[in-house]
């Protein structure tokens, strides 16, 4: 067993306390409550995200009252969440069609 800076080495750590196998990040869309703005944005931690949107620690969610948490998507991945987000930020008709079918356009 080898040790360092932090403790046990990693590869000994990981066999004593694992990953999560079902870690999922998510994609999601906030509003303001009269639907006028929208933002796009992924997590690994929802919740806590959440959170800091609606104590205004977020540039983004300084600017409104009380955002509404109105569309989410999970994913197994990092990657996979980055790149929908992507998606959803241009401007196309992947975005276009997923703001209409939640009614925020």
């Amino acid at each position: 067993m080898k040790w360092y800076h932090g403790g046990l080495h990693r590869a000994f750590r990981e066999r004593l306390d694992p990953k999560p196998e079902f870690l999922m990040y998510y994609v999601y869309i906030l509003a303001n409550e009269d639907k006028t703005k929208h933002y796009i944005g992924y997590t690994k931690n929802l919740k806590r995200r959440l959170k800091e949107h609606k104590n205004g620690k977020s540039l983004w969610s300084k600017r409104l009252t009380n955002p509404i948490l109105y569309y989410y998507e999970a994913y197994p991945n990092k990657q996979l969440a980055f790149e929908r987000e992507r998606k959803l930020k241009q401007r196309g008709s992947s975005k276009t069609g997923l703001l209409k079918r939640i009614r925020l356009k």
